[in-house]
C-alpha cells in the first residue's frame, strides 16, 4: 500500500480528517488511545499457531496447523517495512501419515517493493549460513500486514481520509489505498477489534483477509490486544497470543544488495525431451509434461499463476505446433499446483481432475478477480472437467495416459499420478522429487515417497522413469527405492 507523501515522513504533517464530528472524534480518539498518531514503529512478540495458506489436505479443509513457539513482529511505518521471525513445527495430524515433523526457524521480511525469506540454503547442511531470497510474489501480502496491525492501520485509515460509519455502539472505518480497500471496527472504548483487507490468489481470486483483535492491556505504556487471530481464504493463518508490545523502538530492516537489484523475471520453460512426443517442462520451482496425441496435447500440471500457464502455452506451441491443448491433468488441489489452471479453462482445456477437486474449483473460481485480473475474470467461460474416483484413461488410439489417484497418501486425499504405459514413465508431484545424484539419501524414508512406492506395486506400474513436479532431475524406480531404504532390485 502507499501511503501519501506525508505518511512517508512519519506522519508529521497534517492529516486529512472526516468533518462529521461524532465518526471522525471516534478514529482520532481510537488512534489517540493506541499511540497510532506518533507512531513510527511496531514491536509485538508472543506464541501460537501458524497455518499454511493453500495446502489443505482435503479440498475445502483447513489450512494444515503448525505450533509456534516463538512469534515476533517489527514494524517500520515509514519505510514501510516489516520483519517477521518465528519457530515453528507442524501439528501431527491423527490419522494422517506426514514426515516426522522438524523444528524451523524462518525469517520473512518486507520492504516497500521488495519482499524476501532469510534462510539456509536448500539441502544445506544445518550449520549453512543463511542467505536472502526474493520473494516477489508476498509483496501484496506482507505489506497489508503491515496497515491491518492496530497502530498501522489507524495510521493508514488517518492518512487516506477515511470514511466513517457508525455501526452499533462503535464506528466502521473503510478507506482505499494503491487500490486495495481497508475496512475496521472500532469499539466504544476506541479499541480497533476488527479490521478486513484483500489480496489477489490465483485460485481463490479476491482474497477476504480477516484480523481480530481481543483482550486490549496495557504493555507498557501502549494498549495492544492480547490476542490476534487472522483468517484467509475462510480458514484461520494466524493466532498469536502476545506476550509484549512496544512501540517506536529502533526498527532498522536494510534491503540486501542481491534482493534490492532483483527484479522478477518472466517465466522461462525449457522442453526436455523424455521419450517421442514427451517433454518435461522445467525452467522454476514447478514443473509440467506435455504430451502429444494425434492432433491434441495433455499437460500434466498448471502450477503457481497465469504468467507461468503463458509461457507454457508458448512453449507448447513451439514443441507440438497446430496442436490445441486438450486436456490438462491436475495432481492435486494445492495453490502451487493449481494456481495456473484458470488460464487453460480461458483457452479451452478441459480440466482432468479428482472428484473432490471439481466442486472446489467451481466454488473458487466463481468468486471476483477484480485486484489482478486474469484471462477467465475477462472471458468468463464456464470451466469443463473430467473426474474420476481412482482411475482415469485418456487415448487417442496409438498413446494411452493412465491418472491413477495414490491411494493413502497422506499429503493430500487426492494426489494423483499420471503414467504412461508404452514409455514407462510416471509423472508426479510431492509423493517423491529425485534429488541431485550426489545429494545424500534421507536420513530417514519419507512416508509420501514409502506411499508412492506401495502404489506403485499394487496398480503393477513398470516404471524406468520418473519426472517428478519438482526437483532437479528426472529419476528412476531405483532412486525412489534408495530414497525409502528399499536396496538395489536384482539385473
Amino acid at each position: 500500500m502507499r501511503i501519501p507523501s506525508v505518511a512517508l515522513c512519519g506522519f508529521t504533517a497534517a492529516f486529512v480528517f472526516l468533518p462529521i464530528a461524532a465518526d471522525a472524534a471516534s478514529l482520532q480518539e481510537a488512534a489517540a488511545a493506541l499511540g497510532a498518531v506518533d507512531a513510527k514503529s511496531l514491536e509485538f512478540s508472543g506464541a501460537g499457531h501458524w497455518y499454511q495458506f493453500g495446502q489443505a489436505p482435503v479440498p475445502g479443509g483447513p489450512w494444515p496447523q503448525f505450533e509456534v513457539s516463538s512469534y515476533s513482529a517489527s514494524v517500520n511505518f515509514n519505510a514501510p517495512a516489516q520483519r517477521v521471525l518465528l519457530t515453528r513445527i507442524q501439528t501431527v495430524e491423527p490419522g494422517r501419515q506426514r514426515p516426522t515433523p522438524t523444528e524451523q526457524k524462518l525469517s520473512w521480511l518486507v520492504s516497500g517493493d521488495k519482499a524476501w525469506n532469510v534462510a539456509p540454503p536448500a539441502n544445506a547442511s544445518p550449520d549453512a549460513a543463511p542467505v536472502a531470497t526474493p520473494q516477489p510474489a508476498l509483496v501484496e501480502e506482507r505489506t497489508a500486514e503491515i496497515w491491518t496491525t492496530p497502530q498501522g492501520f489507524l495510521k493508514a485509515a488517518l492518512a487516506n481520509g477515511a470514511k466513517s460509519s457508525a455501526s452499533g455502539a462503535g464506528v466502521q472505518i473503510s478507506f482505499t489505498s494503491a487500490g486495495h480497500k481497508y475496512e475496521g471496527y472500532i469499539n466504544a472504548a476506541n479499541q480497533l477489534e476488527w479490521v478486513r483487507s484483500w489480496i489477489d490468489s490465483p485460485v481463490l481470486g479476491d482474497t477476504l483477509v480477516e484480523t481480530k483483535f481481543s483482550g486490549y492491556k496495557d504493555f507498557g505504556g501502549i494498549q495492544f490486544p492480547a490476542e490476534l487471530t487472522r483468517s484467509q481464504g475462510g480458514f484461520p493463518v494466524l493466532h498469536v497470543k502476545v506476550a509484549s508490545a512496544k512501540l517506536n523502538q529502533a526498527v532498522d530492516i536494510p534491503v540486501p544488495e542481491n534482493i534490492a537489484s532483483s527484479k522478477a523475471a518472466a517465466p522461462t520453460v525449457t522442453a526436455n525431451k523424455l521419450a517421442e512426443g514427451v517433454y518435461w517442462l522445467t525452467g522454476g520451482t514447478h514443473h509440467s509434461v506435455a504430451i502429444e496425441q494425434k492432433d491434441h496435447v495433455v499437460l500434466v500440471e498448471a502450477p503457481l499463476n497465469e504468467e507461468r500457464s503463458l509461457a507454457l502455452i508458448a512453449k507448447i506451441a513451439e514443441i507440438a505446433p497446430n496442436k490445441p491443448i486438450k486436456y490438462v491433468l491436475n495432481s492435486h488441489v494445492h495453490f502451487d499446483h493449481s494456481g495456473g489452471l484458470r488460464t487453460f479453462v480461458d483457452a479451452g482445456a478441459t480440466l482432468v481432475t479428482h472428484e473432490l477437486d471439481k466442486p472446489y474449483y467451481e466454488q473458487a473460481w466463481s468468486a471476483p478477480h477484480t485486484l489482478r485480473p486474469d484471462r477467465l475474470a475477462q472471458s468468463k467461460k464456464a470451466a469443463k472437467f473430467e473426474t474420476y474416483a481412482d482411475k482415469h484413461v485418456l487415448s487417442d488410439g496409438a498413446r494411452q495416459i493412465e491418472v491413477h489417484r495414490i491411494a493413502g497418501n497422506g499429503h493430500s486425499d487426492e494426489l494423483a499420478l499420471v503414467y504412461l504405459p508404452a514409455e514407462k514413465i510416471l509423472i508426479e508431484a510431492d509423493a517423491f522429487t529425485p534429488q541431485a545424484k550426489d545429494a545424500p539419501p534421507p536420513k530417514s524414508p519419507n512416508p509420501y515417497s514409502v506411499n508412492l512406492y506401495e502404489n506403485i506395486q499394487k496398480l503393477k506400474l513398470d516404471v524406468a522413469q520418473i519426472a517428478g513436479l519438482h526437483g532437479p532431475r528426472v529419476g528412476a524406480l531405483a532412486d525412489l527405492r534408495a530414497a525409502i531404504g528399499q536396496p538395489p532390485l536384482a539385473q
